[in-house]
C-alpha cells in the first residue's frame, strides 16, 4: 500500500531547529515543519525533541517531517558505513513515526570511485528488504558527487528501478540540488515523475551557486541563481507539500513562506 500526500490546499513550510519545532513553525505562520531528531553529523540514537515527546503538545494545523542524519549512506560499500546506516535509518524512522510524522527524509547517498552503482542500488534494495517501514522514507536528491545515486537521473532512474516498488518509498525533490546538481528545473517536475510516478515532499531552496557546481549551499527565494519564476513553476507543478531549507532564521523563512503564499497561481 502506497502512502500518499493528497491535499486539497498546497502546505507551506520550513526547516527548523528541533528543540521546539512546533513553537519554531508557528512564529513562521508555516502549515509544516522539518527538523532533525539528534546532530546530523552524528551515529547517535535518534532522540525526539521534549515538545513532542510521548503525544505532548498541541500540534494541530501542522504537519511534521523529520530529516535523517547527513552522514547516512546506505548505498555505501564500506560496511563501516553501510551497516550503521541501515541501524540509525530505522532508528530515525522510528523515533519520527512515535511523533506523529508524515515522512522522514534521506539523501540518497553515493558509491566511491571505481564502484558500480548497482552495487549501491542493490544496497539500497536490501535496505528495504530488511526494514519495515514505520512511516514513508521520501528519498531526496542530492546536489554534488560523480558517484552519487540521486543526482544526475540517470542514476535516480537505476535506483528506483530497484526501490520503487517497496511500500512506504517516496521522493522528495530539492530544487537547489537538482540545479546545482545539472538538471534543468523548467521540466523538472515531468522529468521526475517519469522516473518515480510520484513527487511526496519538496524542498524549495534557492542555490547560492551555478548551474551544475555541485554545491549544495541554499538561499532565500529570489536571492541566489535560480529563476524565481520556475521555482514557482515547479512547486506548483508537483503539487506537493513545500519545506524551505533556507537561511535567515524565523524572518528569512518567514518571508519565504509569505513570497510563495502571495505568488503561486491560485490554482496551487
Amino acid at each position: 500500500m502506497r502512502h500518499t500526500y493528497a491535499d486539497p490546499v498546497l502546505k507551506i513550510g520550513a526547516h527548523v531547529g528541533q528543540e521546539d519545532p512546533v513553537a519554531e513553525g508557528r512564529a513562521r505562520g508555516a502549515d509544516l515543519v522539518q527538523f532533525f531528531c539528534g546532530d546530523p553529523q552524528s551515529w547517535k540514537k535518534a532522540v525526539a525533541p521534549a515538545s513532542l515527546e510521548a503525544g505532548l503538545g498541541d500540534t494541530s494545523g501542522l504537519d511534521l517531517y523529520v530529516h535523517a542524519p547527513y552522514i547516512v549512506n546506505v548505498a555505501s560499500p564500506n560496511n563501516k558505513i553501510r551497516i550503521p546506516s541501515r541501524k540509525i535509518l530505522l532508528d530515525h524512522a522510528t523515533v519520527a513515526a512515535s511523533v506523529g510524522a508524515k515522512g522522514l527524509i534521506v539523501h540518497g547517498g553515493h558509491v566511491t570511485a571505481g564502484d558500480e552503482p548497482a552495487i549501491g542500488v542493490e544496497n539500497w534494495v536490501k535496505t528495504f528488504e530488511r526494514m519495515e517501514c514505520p512511516l514513508p522514507v521520501l528519498v531526496e536528491n542530492t546536489a554534488g558527487g560523480e558517484h552519487a545515486m540521486a543526482r544526475r537521473f540517470d542514476a535516480l532512474a537505476r535506483l528506483w528501478d530497484g526501490i520503487g516498488g517497496f511500500p512506504g518509498v517516496g521522493f522528495c525533490l530539492d530544487t537547489c540540488h537538482a540545479h546545482a546538481g545539472g538538471e534543468e528545473l523548467l521540466d523538472v517536475v515531468e522529468r521526475v515523475k517519469a522516473i518515480t510516478g510520484r513527487i511526496d515532499l519538496v524542498h524549495c531552496n534557492d542555490s547560492r551557486d551555478a548551474f551544475g557546481s555541485g554545491a549544495d549551499r541554499h538561499a532565500n527565494l529570489g536571492d541566489g541563481q535560480i529563476d524565481p519564476a520556475v521555482l514557482l513553476a515547479v512547486v506548483a507543478a508537483a503539487d506537493a507539500p513545500v519545506v524551505c531549507e533556507t537561511p535567515g532564521g524565523r524572518d528569512g523563512q518567514s518571508a519565504d513562506i509569505t513570497w510563495l503564499r502571495e505568488n503561486l497561481p491560485a490554482s496551487s
